[in-house]
């Protein structure tokens, strides 16, 4: 049996998670939509829309979906209307109301298995996992100094290079403690520098792990660039060529001499761990380690706090969450 199991691609921003997004996106059976932005927030909302078991508060989920201008649900260029009406129609848990959503953009492209692309869903794996308890997670690793020097060029990026740096440590971070809990076959990492030299290994070994067959499609992306990511995203231009290794190491002429002592200072281990060699640059500023230090702390708590008023919210949910669509999803829902 062919696998219906959600995919979702995770990365530090600038990690090269839009290609992969378009490489799963060229498979015949995979669909990627442009990022979107109601899972998380649909997460933490999920008590605006109260029960829904009751059909009337399925279809304001819905229409929350479709209509606030923060959910990027026109990305997707769906039938709003028909979607309301699929999510009042469908099982009464957010898991899946948001599924539904993913799932109707993969038949529109005839596609029978949806993926979702986001790189902050690095913090939030836990989260999707009460939403899709059946989900794989695709982790792509990138030298840290390439995500630094990509990320202090970007329009959307207002942090600074210590914020940047803290950034990668944590996708770094997560990724240890998911490689950790997660089963087998729910989570997979690799790594950029090894997806551009050798894609159609790299993407064979990744439809292993999915349970597909690879599709040499796959290795020319750019053939659903103008599909799959918005005109305005001009930042993604590099996904509309051929898959190239020239920005491997382009760190070393973007970034100023004390950004790489920052990088290898705060991040040396992690690096190394990964397979990245380091320059032997000089130590980095106390001070400037410091602001990393408190990049990082700020971050931590606020995470943290997040979290905490999560798992308290838990305990007062008006009404199931996981996803009741997939194979596995309605074999577990068997067992209770």
């Amino acid at each position: 049996m062919q696998s219906d199991r959600p995919i979702f691609v995770i990365g530090c921003p600038r990690s090269g998670t839009t290609m992969l997004q378009l490489m799963l996106h060229s498979h015949p059976r995979i669909a990627v939509p442009p990022e979107t932005r109601f899972l998380v927030p649909g997460y933490y909302r999920r008590f605006v829309f109260g029960d829904l078991r009751e059909q009337g508060n399925r279809r304001r989920l819905g229409r929350w979906i479709v209509s606030d201008k923060d959910t990027k649900f026109k990305e997707l260029k769906l039938d709003g209307e028909a979607l309301i009406e699929n999510i009042a129609a469908g099982p009464p848990t957010l898991g899946s109301a948001m599924g539904i959503a993913f799932r109707s953009y993969a038949e529109q492209h005839s596609k029978s298995r949806w993926g979702d692309k986001r790189p902050s869903y690095f913090h939030h794996v836990d989260l999707l996992m009460r939403l899709f308890p059946d989900a794989q997670f695709v982790h792509l690793i990138r030298d840290g100094r390439d995500c630094v020097a990509s990320l202090k060029e970007m329009p959307w990026y207002t942090k600074d290079v210590f914020h940047a740096v803290t950034n990668w440590a944590e996708a770094i971070d997560y990724g240890r403690r998911h490689a950790k809990n997660l089963p087998a076959d729910s989570y997979y990492e690799l790594r950029y520098e090894d997806l551009t030299a050798y894609p159609e290994t790299e993407l064979g070994k990744l439809c292993d792990f999915l349970g597909e067959d690879y599709d040499p499609a796959m290795s020319e992306p750019y053939h659903v660039g103008r599909v799959a990511i918005p005109e305005h995203k001009v930042w993604h231009s590099n996904t509309h060529g051929d898959v190239t290794t020239a920005r491997s190491g382009s760190w070393k002429t973007r970034l100023e001499p004390w950004e790489v002592a920052v990088c290898e200072t705060v991040l040396a281990d992690r690096l190394t761990a990964n397979g990245y060699e380091l320059t032997g640059a000089p130590k980095a500023s106390k001070e400037h380690v410091e602001a990393c230090e408190k990049a990082a702390s700020k971050r931590r708590w606020a995470r943290r706090r997040k979290e905490f008023r999560d798992r308290l919210n838990r305990f007062r949910e008006p009404s199931p969450v996981a996803a009741q669509l997939t194979t596995r999803q309605l074999g577990e829902l068997a067992k209770v």
